[in-house]
């Protein structure tokens, strides 16, 4: 899916081959590799990575552009890669619901953070699923450690389902038949999708 989505603070667009280099050297820090729970790549890795990230049909990912870093005006199917603050993530990778979809928000970018951008970006993402991927549940996998995803996702209205003593990981889940659902939709604001 060739789209953009845009809200008040952020700019969804395509993981492109030009935002890899940015994302490696996110991906060396320590920090960012525990709260995600990743493993370090080579950079081929990574190029590898997000090329299997784009083909995918079981994955929705976006690089988060962080509006006020915007050199000059967005145009759509540009990289704009000075604007990356991060990636948000849905997998749709439950064979037996089609329409429970894992969640996954990284705002990497230093300067981008502690200003609403995470939460943002969540919301917007959860409007579009909802809208145009037909997803009505969501849940979210987080590290026991990552105190600030885990105060977040509860935030929004996600409930503690389940606790993984072996990962040390907690899973998160919202759906969109909740109440509280349709207020998050009206915190996401207008959804403006650019193709």
């Amino acid at each position: 899916m060739k789209v953009s989505l845009e809200g008040n603070q952020v700019i969804f667009v395509p993981y492109m081959t030009e935002h890899v280099p940015t994302y490696h050297e996110w991906m060396k820090d320590p920090a960012l590799l525990q709260a995600t729970g990743s493993e370090p790549l080579t950079l081929d890795e990574e190029y590898a990575m997000q090329q299997s990230w784009t083909t995918d049909p079981q994955k929705c990912t976006f690089i988060v552009l962080d509006k006020q870093r915007i050199e000059g005006d967005f145009v759509h199917g540009e990289p704009h890669v000075e604007a990356m603050a991060g990636d948000v993530n849905l997998y749709m990778n439950d064979i037996d619901d089609f329409q429970t979809a894992e969640i996954e928000i990284m705002i990497a970018e230093p300067q981008s953070r502690r200003r609403g951008l995470g939460k943002e970006s969540v919301l917007l993402m959860i409007a579009f699923a909802v809208e145009h991927l037909d997803i009505h549940t969501f849940r979210a996998k987080i590290g026991e450690s990552n105190v600030t995803s885990l105060h977040l996702f509860r935030s929004l209205g996600f409930k503690d389902i389940t606790y993984s003593e072996v990962f040390k990981e907690v899973t998160l889940e919202l759906s969109a038949d909740d109440s509280r659902f349709k207020e998050l939709r009206n915190l996401a604001g207008k959804l403006k999708v650019l193709s």
